[in-house]
């Protein structure tokens, strides 16, 4: 099967047929090169954390896949690598997203909120992608690396592109790789210069038992928690809005018990996550996976949210219920690859929607339908539009 075939209007009908009639599927992946495709919960939970199957594109059969080409200053990042590399590295940057880093982030987090709410004005209409989903984890992640606000919005705008990438117009993200790999030159240069409190200046200086991080390490994990930090995050707090939106009986419970907003963003997560696929991973033997066989060297995708939505695993799995047990969700990952910024965008979603409960009290969606980004890997919005 085609894997873009209804993928980003109706995922989880595509994925519930799939999941019914097997547990792997031979596909042409999101390049069109063949591929596996994985969709149910145990399986999917396996294989992330399967050391058999391998991020690093060497252990790719020749020609059997191309994927998108970071150039190489970029592509040295732990969405490429396996232990002990990816190891050291993740180590390395993972103080920065420790429990008490983060509890740090809150206030700044809320100020930030509450900053883009004034800006809304009392009443009216609004795009919340735009004016408050997006900018608040841009600001957030920004200010965790230091990054100076006169840049905040070119960085937006590239990243924009690179999210979601027009076919018609290929050169556009082209451009905007150059654009962000020049400014993050750019910005290393000046922080080695003139180091901060902030966390690429930490990460220029660290060692990790007398090793530093290689130039393109460097340059490419600055890469990886820019675009990752803001991705995962718009998505996921723009998602979890519109299910409130769709679901007002559970909108009121939370806004009657704002208690339960951290198990919440749990439920919002499994439900409508901020990625349909885990990063594509290359088996380094044969590997079974259910009943099929997987030779090695192909490419194997899993779906991250064709599994929250299996029925042998949450009932009723497409209903929104914030009272479910949402324990062993698969939406930020799982195993050694598990999302190293989830703790921060947990923390974010949930300050996001506390505010915006606070706040507005008479939010309603102003549209009938939304749009979703064309995207096969991941699971956001183009534009919420809303009355206050």
């Amino acid at each position: 099967m085609d894997l873009a075939d209804g993928l980003i209007d109706h995922p989880y009908d595509v994925y519930r047929r799939l999941r019914d009639s097997a547990p792997v599927h031979r596909i042409a992946g999101p390049d069109g090169t063949p591929a596996w495709l994985v969709t149910r919960y145990e399986d999917v939970r396996a294989a992330l954390a399967d050391p058999r199957l391998s991020l690093d594109r060497s252990h790719a059969t020749a020609g059997t896949y191309k994927g998108f080409a970071l150039p190489p200053a970029l592509d040295a990042n732990l969405l490429n690598m396996d232990p002990p590399d990816h190891t050291r590295i993740r180590r390395l940057v993972g103080r920065a997203f420790t429990p008490g880093r983060v509890q740090e982030l809150r206030a700044p987090v809320r100020r930030t909120a509450d900053r883009l709410l004034d800006a809304l004005g009392p009443h009216g209409s609004a795009d919340l992608i735009a004016s408050y989903a997006a900018p608040l984890p841009i600001a957030v992640i920004c200010d965790l690396l230091g990054i100076p606000e006169d840049h905040r919005p070119d960085f937006r705008g590239w990243t924009d592109t690179l999210m979601a990438p027009d076919p018609a117009h290929p050169e556009a993200g082209r451009q905007a790789m150059v654009s962000m790999l020049g400014f993050l030159t750019g910005l290393l240069a000046d922080k080695r210069k003139e180091p901060a409190d902030d966390l690429l200046s930490d990460l220029i200086a660290v060692r990790d038992e007398g090793d530093r991080l290689s130039e393109d390490e460097l340059m490419s994990l600055a890469f990886l928690i820019l675009f990752a930090g803001y991705e995962n995050t718009v998505h996921l707090i723009g998602n979890a809005i519109l299910g409130l939106l769709r679901n007002p009986e559970q909108l009121a419970a939370l806004r009657e018990d704002p208690a339960r907003l951290p198990a919440a963003v749990e439920e919002f997560a499994r439900h409508e996550g901020p990625t349909l696929l885990a990063i594509r991973r290359f088996p380094t033997e044969n590997v079974t996976i259910g009943d099929v066989t997987v030779p090695a060297g192909e490419t194997v995708w899993v779906s991250l949210s064709a599994a929250n939505r299996d029925p042998d695993r949450f009932p009723d799995p497409d209903r929104l219920d914030l009272g479910r047990d949402t324990s062993g969700h698969l939406a930020l990952g799982h195993g050694i690859h598990y999302c190293l910024g989830a703790p921060l965008a947990r923390a974010e979603t949930e300050i996001a929607l506390a505010a915006l409960l606070e706040r507005l009290p008479d939010l309603a969606l102003a549209a009938d339908e939304v749009r979703w980004r064309p995207s096969l890997r991941a699971r956001g919005l183009v534009a919420l539009p809303v009355t206050y």
